[in-house]
């Protein structure tokens, strides 16, 4: 969450006064983050079958039509749970809501709880919400017959969603943008809430980003363009480097 003293033209005057994140490797906080670095912890894995089968999608062969060359991504542990009631969202809402509405709301309050600022002192405050994010799997995977769809069907998938859900649970009153710049999503979102800050649009902001990977059809897109590593294993700036590896989280 960023913070400014007030309408100014320095970047001095914004801060950061609460970080919350949701990272691979079981990683809840900056500081279980900072000690997964220092220790050199490795979260990529080989996907498990909770998230698709990947000895269907799989083939060693660059280019294969309907098949990637990786088999590995820095996964999150459990993007299924979820307390609805902490929330005030009922169990049928809940169900159609996209993991990464979930993980953001989860996040947003531990920036919060970060930053000792109690949410409701918020309520029908000038705080804005910028968040970057590029696709919703979950929307795609959700098969409704026209009978089955319900009222929550389009807010639960919804792109945008993602950063209006924080403003309508907080009732911030400052601008909802959710932002899609594909690779730059989440820094072109801080850019903006800067921005914001400076300009005197909002008095506080809250920033992040979010990506939950669950299905693979990106996965196969982005290995038919050759930008994956067939091993599983990012190498920048070495002359090993083969492609790079897909990660998921929130923050």
């Amino acid at each position: 969450m960023l913070h400014t003293a007030g309408i100014s033209k320095s970047t001095d005057q914004i801060a950061i006064v609460g970080i919350g994140c949701s990272f691979p490797g079981g990683v809840e906080s900056p500081d279980a983050l900072w000690q997964f670095l220092c220790r050199g912890g490795d979260a990529v894995v080989e996907v498990p079958a909770d998230r698709w089968n990947v000895d269907a999608v799989y083939d060693p062969t660059p280019g294969t039509p309907g098949k990637t060359v990786c088999r590995r991504a820095g996964l999150l542990r459990d993007v299924a749970s979820f307390d609805a009631g902490f929330f005030e969202i009922s169990p049928r809402e809940a169900a159609l809501m996209d993991p990464q509405q979930r993980l953001l709301l989860q996040v947003a309050w531990r920036a919060l709880e970060d930053a000792g600022i109690p949410a409701e002192s918020l309520a029908g405050s000038r705080t804005g919400v910028y968040i970057g994010a590029s696709h919703s799997d979950y929307h795609g995977i959700q098969q409704f017959g026209r009978r089955q769809i319900d009222v929550h069907a389009a807010t639960g998938g919804a792109l945008s969603i993602v950063a209006n859900r924080l403003s309508h649970r907080l009732d911030l009153r400052g601008p909802s943008l959710a932002i899609d710049t594909a690779c730059s999503s989440s820094l072109v979102a801080l850019d903006t809430a800067c921005t914001a800050l400076l300009t005197g649009e909002c008095d506080a902001t809250m920033v992040g980003g979010v990506n939950v990977m669950l299905t693979p059809d990106v996965t196969i897109t982005f290995s038919r363009a050759a930008m994956l590593s067939p091993d599983g294993r990012c190498k920048a700036f070495d002359a090993r480097a083969n492609g790079y590896v897909r990660g998921e989280g929130a923050s």
